[in-house]
């Protein structure tokens, strides 16, 4: 399925992008490809995003396995950091109407939300440094940590972070009880 979505979406770009003569038409999936860039300058790093969304779907053999598969999309992001440049294409399927403003902000807000949760559970709970891989024990940690960290969250009587929240529930009993609701 990938395979299919990312031809579909690198012919249709490709199609619009390069040059043809005169009075040619586009084919109507290149034609509908709707496309949005945005440029960050952030931390010594350009960040160049460029959006692409088709709700043309008559080619997608699958598609009757997909309820509510509105349209697909791609983000090609160009970052360069210190004179290196590099180019990554990730592709989507997506229950959004056409609108690749809406698309994108999906996409960032995805992402957001991601690299925020892994980074909480990588700083407080150290889960990049887990070891665990026998059986279900990576999953079972990680549904454990993530209800720690709901439960931490919760908490809003002490006006401390997650890490000093770990820590006075390590300290302090009553409040470990209180954080577990007993």
């Amino acid at each position: 399925m990938h395979e299919e979505v990312k031809t579909f979406l690198d012919q249709s770009l490709a199609q619009k992008q390069a040059p043809r003569p005169p009075g040619a038409s586009l084919s109507k999936a290149a034609a509908n490809l709707a496309g949005l860039e945005t440029v960050e300058k952030d931390h010594g790093r350009l960040e160049t995003r460029r959006y692409y969304q088709s709700s043309e779907l008559d080619w997608f053999a699958d598609l009757g396995k997909w309820e509510g598969l509105r349209s697909v999309g791609m983000v090609e992001a160009r970052r360069e950091l210190k004179g290196k440049i590099t180019v990554e294409r990730r592709y989507y399927l997506s229950s959004l109407p056409l609108d690749v403003a809406l698309f994108a902000r999906a996409v960032r807000g995805h992402w957001g939300v991601e690299n925020k949760l892994h980074w909480v559970l990588d700083v407080c709970f150290r889960e990049d440094q887990s070891r665990a891989r026998a059986g279900y024990a990576a999953e079972n940690l990680a549904t454990l940590r993530r209800l720690a960290l709901n439960l931490l969250r919760r908490e809003k009587t002490k006006k401390r972070g997650i890490k000093g929240k770990q820590l006075n529930a390590s300290w302090n009993h009553a409040y470990l009880l209180r954080l577990l609701g007993i």
